[in-house]
């Protein structure tokens, strides 16, 4: 490793705090783009307009799908497992994988 600081201009200090910066923007990126997010995002936004849609059925649309409501229902169920996951990833946050420990040589 000292040969790569004299020829590079770059001191071992600086190679570390390069490494442990990509470390941290790794860590938000795995945080930011954990697919509960996502999931319980869209379920929770469908949810929603599913919801409003079964609120604002006439009475035809319920004695099509034989009295039941399907739309409503649907839209609450939606919500429920959007929150679900939302709630788990609050609960049981993304762990960041550690870094390779490096090989003694």
């Amino acid at each position: 490793m000292a040969e790569f600081s004299e020829h590079s201009g770059y001191s071992e200090q600086d190679v570390q705090r390069e490494v442990t910066e990509l470390e941290q923007k790794s860590a938000t990126a795995a945080r930011i783009f954990d697919l509960r997010r996502i999931i319980g995002g869209l379920f929770v936004l469908y949810g929603v307009i599913v919801t409003i849609a079964g609120i604002t059925d006439d009475q035809a649309a319920i004695d099509k799908a034989q009295g039941v409501n399907i739309n409503l229902w649907t839209g609450i169920g939606m919500l429920l497992l959007g929150i679900f996951f939302l709630a788990w990833l609050k609960l049981r946050p993304a762990i960041p994988p550690a870094p390779p420990e490096e090989q003694a040589e």
